[in-house]
């Protein structure tokens, strides 16, 4: 099973999300998940995001009753050479292979994979740990969606959000 996750952070909670899906290609999720914990987020530290995110995704996925075979983050894995981003931090906690999929350009994530999807100017871009990044790269192109964002990549934000 590969799941994205993502997190919403609220004022009193954190909210976690998990999407399972069996296949890259796949539209439809085989599961959904959402964890809460309360209590307020630490703050934010520039360069240091994974140690606010970690936390919740390692309780979100440790609630599945499936182990995901790969981790989608919304993110990056590698935020320069020897520099791990929040995808290497999570695989490195959990050993399971994580592919980053990052909205947006980061200077220093020099290994990145520009992968453009639906017509759109702004690409995505790619990282990974435990998965050949270029077949990472691949597998987020053949993601089911017609727009920039695969379509469980959308509802895992989602769910987030929403829940």
């Amino acid at each position: 099973m590969i799941v994205a996750v993502d997190v919403d952070y609220r004022v009193t909670e954190v909210v976690a999300a998990c999407v399972g899906f069996r296949a890259w290609p796949d539209e439809i999720a085989a599961l959904e998940s959402i964890t809460r914990t309360p209590g307020a987020p630490a703050p934010y530290e520039p360069g240091e995001f994974f140690r606010r995110e970690l936390p919740y995704l390692q309780t979100a996925l440790a609630a599945l009753a499936i182990a995901p075979a790969v981790i989608v983050v919304d993110g990056y894995v590698w935020l320069g050479p020897e520099r791990p981003g929040l995808g290497a931090h999570l695989h490195a906690a959990i050993g399971v292979p994580v592919v980053g999929v990052a909205k947006r350009h980061f200077a220093g994530a020099t290994t990145a994979i520009e992968v453009r999807r639906g017509g759109s100017a702004q690409p995505l871009f790619v990282t990974a740990i435990g998965v050949d990044l270029d077949a990472a790269a691949n597998h987020v192109q053949t993601m089911h969606g017609p727009h920039r964002l695969p379509t469980l990549l959308k509802r895992v934000d989602r769910l987030a959000r929403d829940a």
